[in-house]
């Protein structure tokens, strides 16, 4: 009897720790941005510490994007600033068909343009075997010459843009 319990068990194992994983439980995310000066508040949206410490102001009191809400290249992980650099170097996508791919802004959250407007790129996450939750979306312009950059660290829950992006 006990041997038919701990098989059933084994059974579901990787299903847990794929839910744990999957909810970000473990705080990958949230050990990194605290590293790295941002800090997401009641309204949703993050916030980054600009160069002068004064952080960025959420203007629309609710979650999504708001013009004027910068994440300067300098105050992003280290990853998005390599996919940044991959992108206007026209790199290889490090994620195969996804990078470069359409982005829909089915949310609305980003300015509205037409439907092939903008494109999503993975920024990997140290620590996980899986895409994650965060991205650049860029639009127009050329593939290694986007018109506007965007970061989302929350899988499209939030953005930020990045106003500096090709300088770099």
């Amino acid at each position: 009897m006990q041997l038919m319990k701990s098989h059933a068990l084994k059974k579901y194992v990787p299903v847990v720790v794929a839910a744990v994983a999957a909810t970000g439980w473990f705080g990958f995310q949230t050990s990194q941005d605290e590293d790295r000066g941002t800090s997401q508040g009641s309204s949703g949206l993050v916030s980054n510490e600009t160069k002068n410490s004064s952080s960025v102001e959420n203007k629309t009191g609710g979650s999504g994007y708001s013009r004027g809400n910068e994440c300067p290249y300098a105050t992003l992980p280290v990853e998005a600033q390599h996919q940044i650099l991959d992108i206007l170097a026209g790199a290889a996508p490090d994620d195969g068909y996804h990078d470069g791919k359409h982005f829909g802004n089915y949310e609305g959250l980003l300015p509205k343009k037409n439907s092939q407007y903008y494109r999503e790129y993975t920024v990997t996450t140290p620590g996980l075997n899986h895409r994650g939750a965060r991205r650049i979306v860029v639009g127009g312009g050329t593939k290694t010459d986007p018109e506007v950059w965007y970061y989302s660290g929350d899988h499209f829950h939030t953005f930020c843009s990045i106003p500096d992006a090709e300088e770099n």
